[in-house]
C-alpha cells in the first residue's frame, strides 16, 4: 500500500496546500465584506459560507490521510469511509439549511453546487474508500476525482459569497 501511496504525494501536497490557502482567503473575504452583513444575510453565509469552508478543510484532510506515513489498507479505508459518511451527512445538513435560511433565494445553480455536487463527492469518496481493499489503485483515483471535486466546489462556491457579499446593499450605521 504505501508504494502505491508514494507516487500521490506531489498531487496532495499541490491540493492539500491550495485548500489550505483558500481557506485562508475565504475568511479574509468573510472579514473584509462584515458592512454589508445583516442578520438575514448572516443566515446565508451560514447556509452557504460556512460549508465552503468545510469542503477545503475535507480536501486538506484527505491530503492529510493520504500522506499519513505508514498508511496500511485497512487504516486508508477506514478514514476515506468516514470522511465520506460524514460529509454525506454534513451535505445533507447543508441542504436543510439552505432551505431554512431566507436570506437569500437559492437558484438552480445554488442547489447544484452547495447541495448536490458535494452530496455526490462524499458518497463518491464513501465508495471509493470501500473499494480500497479490492483495487487500491483505482480507489486512489477515486479519491483523487473527489478532492479535485471539492476543490472545484470550493472554488466555486467561494467565488459566488464573494460576488454575493461584495453586490448586496451595505447595512445601516446607526448615527450616535
Amino acid at each position: 500500500m504505501n508504494s502505491l501511496l508514494a507516487h500521490w504525494d506531489n498531487f496532495y501536497v499541490i491540493i492539500g496546500s491550495s485548500a489550505a490557502a483558500l481557506t485562508g482567503l475565504q475568511f479574509v473575504v468573510i472579514a473584509l465584506s462584515s458592512e454589508v452583513r445583516t442578520t438575514t444575510s448572516t443566515q446565508a453565509l451560514s447556509a452557504f459560507g460556512t460549508p465552503t469552508i468545510v469542503h477545503f478543510c475535507a480536501v486538506l484532510l484527505i491530503a492529510a490521510v493520504i500522506t499519513t506515513p505508514d498508511q496500511t489498507t485497512m487504516t486508508l479505508t477506514a478514514c476515506l469511509v468516514a470522511i465520506g459518511v460524514a460529509g454525506v451527512i454534513y451535505a445533507a445538513f447543508v441542504t436543510f439549511k439552505a432551505r431554512q435560511q431566507r436570506g437569500y433565494r437559492p437558484v438552480l445553480e445554488d442547489w447544484i453546487w452547495h447541495a448536490a455536487l458535494p452530496l455526490v463527492a462524499y458518497t463518491w469518496l464513501f465508495f471509493a474508500g470501500t473499494f480500497v481493499l479490492r483495487s487500491p489503485a483505482g480507489a486512489l483515483y477515486c479519491v483523487a476525482g473527489c478532492a479535485l471535486m471539492l476543490l472545484f466546489i470550493g472554488i466555486h462556491n467561494a467565488w459566488d459569497a464573494a460576488v454575493w457579499m461584495t453586490t448586496s446593499k451595505p447595512k445601516r450605521r446607526s448615527r450616535l
